[in-house]
């Protein structure tokens, strides 16, 4: 399988072949930006990927599950967990095709906490096949942990070797819109349907 790491600096996410249309989920703590993602996303969908996204929309945080299609050009359907949901998160890894796993690139503890999380989701029978992006969100705040400290910090390089599914891992800012052309990139190839 391939795996393959990015920096901020890369806007191509896309990974050879095509895919089976499926569910992507979008998981993460609580506040690391995952409803903002979904909302930038939608934004750039309708902007076919051009132009400046504007002010941030405001946000509140997911208590519970949210469905949100982004039509790229096919739709792809995201359901969004909000981060206390976490003990269940199981119980929605069915009809998984992709994961999208947000972490707070600006806060070392909740770091080390969503790590954690992230073994549990990539250990998951249910999930081997799913393909993987591992967003780390807040690179436009001054005290992010820039990639290297972060690779340190959770040992990333041993974690991607030992994973059975394909890993992608990018830098974003979901506020700023930074890298967020190259998550949609990502999305439209894992949901492309092979032809």
């Amino acid at each position: 399988m391939e795996k393959t790491g990015l920096d901020r600096r890369d806007t191509d996410l896309r990974v050879p072949g095509g895919a089976v249309s499926g569910m992507c989920l979008l998981l993460g703590a609580s506040g690391v930006g995952k409803t903002l993602l979904v909302k930038r996303l939608q934004k750039l969908c309708s902007r076919d990927g051009e132009g400046d996204l504007g002010d941030p929309p405001p946000t509140r945080p997911t208590v519970g599950t949210d469905l949100t299609d982004i039509m790229a050009p096919r739709k792809i359907t995201i359901r969004e967990l909000g981060g206390c949901m976490g003990p269940i998160w199981s119980s929605y890894y069915g009809n998984c095709h992709s994961l999208l796993f947000m972490m707070d690139a600006s806060n070392p503890t909740q770091l080390s906490a969503s790590c954690v999380q992230l073994l549990g989701l990539l250990s998951a029978e249910q999930l081997a096949k799913a393909s993987v992006l591992i967003l780390f969100n807040k690179i436009d705040l001054p005290c992010y942990m820039t990639m290297e400290e972060i690779q340190s910090l959770l040992r990333l390089p041993d974690i991607v070797a030992c994973a059975k599914q394909n890993i992608t891992i990018a830098e974003i800012s979901a506020r700023k819109g930074t890298g967020l052309a190259g998550v949609l990139h990502w999305l439209q190839d894992q949901h492309r349907t092979r032809g």
